[in-house]
């Protein structure tokens, strides 16, 4: 690792696996990190990722108040054009972000070093374990950086070393037999596991997954989106395991521990949230009478789901904000958003930080994105897990059992979600102060 100048500082660069969910946690320990005196840091988004989110393939800093500034700067996946959707699915699109973006990445160390402030250190998304590579030729320490829960990478891990063979099916003739894993609570069954490890159609998403591990031996840091007091065990087990450390929750201070009390949002967004619309609809509803429901930036649910999530939010009689991306808007039920008008509102995308801050807000339909599942905690708003894939199984299960901070909604036994019926039961849950 190259020395740090005395007067240039430490220069740390991020690299997010390109997507709004990994964004957000590497951003904001880049901001941590930037507050500190001598620090520069600089976030890697790819240029669709850039263009997308109104830096139109440009730099711009990201600014988090008390001195925090997080530069950005541009690779490339090679997938300028589209992004994932350039390619025809996952094991396509991640040759080509390491095959691309090894030389991209590389490309900027060395731009950096001949503009006077090369990187000593670069934090890549565990998601992207190539990246140790190219800072190791460039001199530069590495450090993973896990950005899902210390429950779910222990899962993982689990299923790379062979503990869990996948798929491993769940429920086809009835209640599965509780598991018994290290670092994991005991009764856990195969469906309270990532889809990734039960659905056999999942394979290649699998592969990326406990490809994280790799090099984890020869990284000069590993980092955990996560904290000791949520996740004891798994962070014992985390640390003794691969010498993980936790450095979550990754929320922006303001919500948090507002050591930077102007940082209020994540500063980097690839959908524009229609902040104003939502607050002044929110500010016209009384103390804890709105259920907000969003599904994240990646989720595509079919026209009957659409279809059961607002029959349920029509039924539960409570007034609600419904988050429906562009992407999916016409799968929402004709003219549903003119019979709901009175007493709900759906937006393309929201400031969720803000909502769920909000005094109206008394409960949150959530998919169980771990960035979602923390911002939920930390607002003390009781949740109604709806799980779609990937981690978001096992964040539903300890919202429900672990944590017991909200309800898990189940299918029936035609398939469907009773959502109506689960709405009152994780509103009657209290809110956190």
């Amino acid at each position: 690792m190259a020395e740090p100048d005395a007067e240039q500082g430490i220069h740390i660069l991020l690299l997010p696996n390109p997507s709004q969910g990994h964004i957000n946690p590497i951003l904001q320990f880049g901001k941590r990190l930037a507050a500190r005196r001598g620090v520069r840091c600089t976030l890697a988004v790819t240029r669709f990722v850039l263009s997308q989110s109104g830096g139109g393939g440009g730099e711009q800093p990201a600014t988090a108040g008390g001195g925090a500034v997080v530069h950005v700067a541009a690779v490339s996946d090679g997938c300028d054009r589209g992004g994932f959707d350039e390619v025809a699915g996952v094991e396509a699109y991640t040759a080509r972000l390491e095959a691309v973006g090894s030389e991209t990445v590389g490309a900027l160390l060395r731009s950096e070093a001949a503009l006077g402030r090369p990187v000593h250190a670069l934090v890549y998304d565990a998601f992207l374990p190539w990246a140790q590579r190219v800072a190791r030729r460039h001199g530069a320490a590495s450090a993973a950086f896990f950005t899902q829960s210390c429950a779910v990478n222990v899962a993982y891990g689990h299923s790379r070393a062979g503990l869990v063979d996948a798929p491993l099916v769940a429920w086809a003739g009835g209640e599965s037999p509780p598991l018994q894993l290290p670092g994991l609570p005991a009764g856990l069954t195969p469906r309270d596991l990532p889809t990734f490890i039960t659905d056999p159609k999942d394979r290649a998403y699998l592969d990326l997954l406990v490809n994280q591990f790799s090099g984890l031996d020869t990284a000069d840091h590993v980092l955990v989106n996560s904290f000791y007091e949520l996740q004891p065990q798994e962070s014992e087990y985390m640390e003794s395991t691969w010498r993980a450390k936790t450095v979550g929750p990754t929320v922006p201070s303001a919500y948090l521990d507002n050591r930077l009390p102007d940082d209020t949002s994540y500063g980097f967004h690839i959908y524009t949230p229609l902040t104003a619309v939502t607050k002044a609809w929110l500010d016209a509803r009384p103390a804890r009478s709105v259920v907000y429901a969003s599904f994240g930036s990646l989720a595509k649910p079919d026209t009957m789901q659409m279809s059961e999530m607002a029959e349920g939010l029509y039924d539960s009689g409570m007034a609600f904000l419904w988050v429906v991306r562009a992407s999916e808007m016409l799968k929402v039920p004709e003219n549903f958003a003119d019979k709901s008008k009175e007493r709900g509102l759906i937006v393309t995308w929201s400031p969720q930080l803000e909502v769920l801050a909000h005094p109206a807000v008394g409960c949150f339909v959530t998919h169980c994105g771990w960035n979602s599942t923390m911002e939920g905690m930390g607002a003390g708003v009781p949740m109604v897990a709806m799980p779609q894939w990937s981690d978001q199984t096992m964040n539903a299960k300890y919202i429900a059992d672990v944590w017991r901070v909200g309800v898990r909604v189940r299918p029936d036994e035609r398939g469907a979600r009773s959502t109506a019926k689960t709405l009152p039961i994780g509103r009657r849950r209290p809110r956190g102060p």
